[in-house]
C-alpha cells in the first residue's frame, strides 16, 4: 500500500516516538500471533481474524481495514495482507487454504492513540524448498541492510541503494519490485518520504532525528513485473513466480535507531550490522 508522497516530512518528538513504540508493540504481537497460526489447512481469512484479536485486546485500531477509499480503490476488507507465493503485496484474506510448501506474507499495522505501527514478515507452510527459503532469507536481509543504513545525514537514496546492493550481493538474479515502495510513517500509515528498494546513494531527501521509515523489500525469484487482480488490490507477479515480503518501522534518534516493530527494539539485528541502537525499552 504504498500511493505517490508529495506532502513534507513528519518529524516526530521523542514522546511521539515512544507512542509509535505501543503501536509498533501491537504490530510485532500481532504477527507472531498470526505467524505461530501459519500451517498447512489454515485460510487466509482465519489467520487475519488472529489480527484482528490481538487488535482487540489492546484497543488499538487497524490501519488497513477499509483503507484505500481516498484512492477510488474499493475499502480494502482486512486488518492484514495475506499474500501466498505469487501475491506480492495486498493479498485479501478469505477463503484461501494454506498448502504445505507453501510462502505466505503477512503486512500488518494497527493504530494506538493516532500513531501507526506497521511491518510485514514471510512465513514458510510446513517445509518449503531450498529456493523459496532463499527467497525470504535474502529479503529479509536486505531490510536489515536498508534499517541499518538509516543515519542523520545521510539520504533516502542510501537505503534504497543498500536495500538493492544486498539483493544483489547473492549471485543470483532476484526481481526486485519497483512499482511499490517503502514510506514514511506516523499520524498516518503512508508518509513522505517514499522508500524504493532500488536506486543510487546520495540522493533523495535527507535523514535526520524524529523521522520514522518504514524498509520494506519485496523480492521475487524471477522478474519483477507485475498486475493487479480484477479485486484492484491483489498483486501477483506476471510470471507467477513466487515472491517475499518483508518490512519493519525504524525511528530515527539523535543517537541511533528504534526499530518500534521488533519486540528487542531492533537491538540484536542492528548491532550485527554494525548500526547504533538507540531504543528507550
Amino acid at each position: 500500500m504504498s500511493p505517490l508522497h508529495v506532502e513534507r516530512i513528519e518529524v516526530k518528538s521523542l514522546d511521539q516516538i515512544k507512542a509509535m513504540r505501543v503501536a509498533g508493540l501491537v504490530v510485532a504481537e500481532g504477527l507472531a500471533a498470526m505467524g505461530d497460526a501459519v500451517r498447512p489447512g489454515i485460510t487466509t481469512g482465519e489467520i487475519d481474524q488472529i489480527g484482528r484479536d490481538v487488535l482487540a485486546a489492546h484497543g488499538a485500531t487497524s490501519n488497513f481495514l477499509g483503507y484505500g477509499t481516498e484512492w477510488g480503490l474499493p475499502p480494502y476488507p482486512g486488518v492484514a495482507c495475506i499474500s501466498v507465493n505469487e501475491v506480492v503485496v495486498h493479498g485479501i484474506p478469505g477463503s484461501r487454504v494454506l498448502q504445505p510448501g507453501d510462502i505466505v506474507s503477512i503486512d500488518y499495522g494497527a493504530i494506538v492513540n493516532g500513531w501507526h505501527g506497521d511491518a510485514a514478515r514471510t512465513f514458510a507452510v510446513g517445509e518449503i524448498d531450498s529456493d523459496s527459503q532463499l527467497l525470504s532469507d535474502v529479503t529479509r536481509e536486505s531490510m536489515w541492510a536498508g534499517i541499518s543504513t538509516i543515519g542523520t545525514g545521510r539520504r533516502i537514496g542510501d537505503v534504497s541503494h543498500a536495500v538493492e546492493e544486498s539483493i544483489d550481493s547473492h549471485g543470483r538474479d532476484f526481481g526486485i519490485i519497483r512499482d511499490y515502495t517503502g514510506h514514511g510513517i506516523g499520524t498516518a500509515m503512508h508518509q513522505a518520504p517514499d522508500i524504493p528498494n532500488y536506486g543510487k546513494a546520495h540522493r533523495g531527501p535527507k535523514i535526520g532525528p524524529g523521522m520514522c521509515l518504514c524498509v520494506e523489500p519485496m523480492v521475487t525469484l524471477g522478474m519483477d513485473d507485475t498486475a493487479v487482480l480484477d479485486d484492484e488490490w491483489t498483486v501477483v507477479t506476471v510470471d507467477s513466480s513466487r515472491a517475499a515480503h518483508w518490512e519493519n518501522t525504524t525511528a530515527v534518534l539523535p543517537n541511533g535507531l528504534w526499530v518500534l516493530t521488533e519486540p528487542d527494539g531492533g537491538r540484536a539485528q542492528l548491532e550485527a550490522h554494525g548500526a547504533s541502537y538507540a531504543g528507550l525499552d
